[in-house]
């Protein structure tokens, strides 16, 4: 390792140093670094792929690596210190990288250099780096006169600062609330996993004892889903409910970035000569134009609305009928309850039964196995430690952020190559982000000029339930659905195979990005995969017949609902990136009732609008994006009916599988690469049927 620690190029970080205080200095000098090295690019006469190209992508490696690593920081282990310096430094950053493009020398030279006899001797995966990067400058305003790139930088830099503010406020406001009771008898109903996470959480805070507990409830998933799915309280549920729907409202306010960042957004887009922000989006992608996303959307919508009307109305008349109680308009904080109970009526299932046979590390054993056999790859655990700065790290231990994260290498079976390793990071914590995601450390590359392989370094991350009660972490089958999804897009990463960094791994087309993920998660429904690692966490038997049966014959149930709930947050997002003007400096409540008035039904209380803290397209890049889970839901369900043909085992497919797609990242165009594994295009009528709506 070197003194240098958010900029080093070693495979493995060195957390303990990754201070605020580094994270200035060193970031700063790989700026001016980059900017050095640009300006040699801008003064090459005779350009050559490496002279040109491949330097600019060299030019600015260290300075992404670095913010990188300090981004992540903020994800798991956020600080009133680390906001301090990214919100320091992210208008610097911002201004470099938007020079780049904005840069008319380095520009020309590029144009000279794509224009010359040699790009032709070239190999296709660099003739495509240069068409993309060529494509990333337009779009990213090199064609824009002075007065206008300065003005576009203007708007990324206020974009970078919204965006953080954004999801700064989200978190701020699902950590500002809770709720503490010394009162068992509010607890009815909760499972004993729930009962016994909340009991621990409160001791952790401080809140009752041994010999008198308390229950202390917040606003992370995996407090919330249990009381609202399964309280017999209806004032704990509405407590719950109010609060969720109280995130980015009042001292956390959000509504103020939104209208900002929208017009912004539709600034910037008009200035490269879009109509749409979405058009912009979407101009590389496989839908093409906004409007492609948006009738996709729209088209979905029609064809649900029956399904999903249907099961709402089922709900209220089970409620009804089961309560005594009329009930023409349900309560919110009533619904997924009565889904809950009417899902077991029906089906004599209690998704809670389910939790002792899918502890973490079995799940994570079997997952493993499930994807060695497919992909011809071996994973390996490895020890790991957690330490201050000034101690040393242990012999043969890799050093991690948090005491809980888990780290493992990636090998190739056939060569035994290393291909990549990645971290894990599973449990909720006050400092880390809500959700589930996988990210890229540093980008590997395959043997290259006599230079071997050199491998990828990702991590993968999650807010699932926590080991309690002496008891290993026993996740929900969602929980599950959610680990291998992420695990989908770390394969998806570290076994690609692509000779140019930018081109590698997840670096796709966004609509294109959810298949690996997504198709992951059709084995956590196989009979035979369940058998893998569904297993009881105490004595190792596997999830029983009569059990696996009912969660398999419940599997379509509430389909429409939770299919409804993905189309709203893909509406939402296209209709204000494609109709911006028609809704900018209105009441955001107004606007969403006004988008989303045919994709609900009608409640006694509305919830206050999910773009109060809807981070994915205000501060995780998914903006004029989020209809693309269901674009690659579409793809991943065509797809996995080869599985389904020709064995979910079938390492043949698999093999196909790892070539066709994963090892391939952004070297070919999405279609083509689907085109390869299926031998045709996609069949959008597989989602509908396997959800049993069509």
């Amino acid at each position: 390792m070197n003194d240098k620690p958010f900029l080093n190029s070693e495979l493995l970080v060195e957390w303990s140093k990754l201070t605020p205080a580094r994270a200035r200095v060193e970031i700063r000098e790989a700026i001016e670094q980059a900017k050095a090295a640009v300006e040699t690019i801008c003064k090459v006469e005779e350009p050559t792929y490496e002279n040109s190209f491949a330097a600019l992508e060299a030019s600015g490696a260290a300075v992404m690596r670095g913010w990188h690593r300090l981004h992540h920081l903020s994800s798991v282990m956020d600080s009133p210190e680390v906001r301090e310096v990214i919100n320091e430094l992210m208008p610097e950053v911002v201004i470099y990288s938007s020079s780049i493009t904005l840069n008319p020398q380095l520009y020309a030279v590029l144009k000279k250099a794509a224009g010359l006899p040699w790009v032709a001797e070239l190999s296709e995966v660099k003739q495509r780096f240069i068409r993309e990067t060529l494509c990333d400058f337009r779009e990213n305003g090199a064609d824009l006169s002075e007065e206008q790139k300065a003005r576009f930088t203007e708007i990324n830099t206020k974009l970078a600062m919204l965006s953080q503010s954004f999801g700064e406020h989200v978190l701020d406001s699902t950590n500002a609330w809770e709720y503490v009771t010394d009162k068992e008898t509010e607890l009815a109903g909760l499972p004993e996993s729930a009962r016994e996470n909340a009991r621990q959480d409160a001791l952790a805070k401080g809140y009752g004892t041994e010999a008198a507990p308390q229950w202390r409830f917040t606003l992370q998933f995996t407090s919330v889903q249990p009381v609202l799915t399964f309280a017999d309280n209806e004032e704990l549920r509405s407590r719950i409910w109010h609060a969720m729907n109280d995130k980015g409202t009042g001292q956390y306010d959000t509504t103020g970035f939104i209208n900002e960042i929208l017009t912004l957004r539709a600034e910037k887009a008009a200035m490269l000569g879009y109509e749409k922000y979405s058009d912009y989006v979407t101009a590389r992608r496989m839908a093409g134009t906004g409007m492609t996303a948006l009738n996709f959307i729209n088209d979905l919508h029609d064809r649900v609305k029956p399904a999903f009307e249907a099961e709402q109305e089922a709900i209220r008349h089970f409620a009804e009928e089961q309560s005594g109680t009329p009930m023409p308009v349900m309560k919110p904080w009533d619904v997924a309850y009565w889904n809950e109970k009417r899902r077991k009526a029906l089906y004599d299932f209690d998704s809670e039964e389910l939790r002792p046979y899918f502890p973490m590390q079995g799940v994570l054993e079997g997952m493993f196995s499930i994807y060695s056999g497919l992909y011809g790859i071996r994973l390996t655990q490895k020890p790991t430690a957690c330490i201050a700065e000034e101690e040393a790290l242990p012999e043969g231990a890799v050093e991690v952020w948090h005491p809980e994260v888990l780290f493992y290498e990636v090998h190739d079976e056939e060569t035994g190559e290393h291909l990549g390793s990645f971290y894990a990071d599973w449990y909720p914590r006050d400092s880390k982000r809500a959700g589930a995601w996988m990210d890229c450390l540093s980008c590997g590359l395959p043997p290259m000029n006599g230079n071997p392989r050199l491998p990828h370094l990702a991590l993968m991350c999650g807010n699932m339930s926590k080991p309690v009660g002496g008891k290993p972490a026993l996740l929900t089958h969602y929980e599950v659905q959610t680990v291998f999804h992420e695990f989908g897009h770390l394969l998806h990463q570290l076994l690609s195979n692509v000779e140019v960094e930018s081109l590698s791994g997840c670096n796709v087309a966004w609509d294109f990005v959810e298949l690996p993920s997504q198709i992951n998660e059709n084995w956590c429904w196989e009979s035979e995969a369940l058998d893998r690692f569904a297993r009881h966490w105490e004595n190792g038997t596997p999830l029983p017949a009569e059990l696996k049966q009912k969660m398999l014959a419940a599997r379509n149930y509430g389909e429409a609902s939770f299919f409804m709930r993905q189309l709203c947050f893909g509406k939402i997002d296209l209709e204000l990136h494609t109709f911006t003007e028609k809704y900018l400096n209105r009441d955001i409540e107004e606007v969403d009732r006004e988008i989303l008035a045919d994709y609900r039904i009608d409640l006694t209380e509305q919830a206050n609008s999910c773009l109060r803290c809807f981070s994915h397209i205000f501060n995780g890049g998914y903006e004029s994006g989020y209809y693309s889970y269901k674009w690659a839901e579409m793809l991943e369900a065509d797809a996995f009916s080869r599985f389904a043909k020709e064995g979910i085992f079938n390492p043949a497919t698999g093999r196909d599988f790892r070539r066709c797609i994963l090892s391939q990242g952004n070297s070919r165009p999405a279609a083509e690469l689907y085109r390869d594994f299926m031998q045709r295009d996609p069949d959008p009528s597989a989602l509908l049927t396997r959800s049993g709506i069509q």
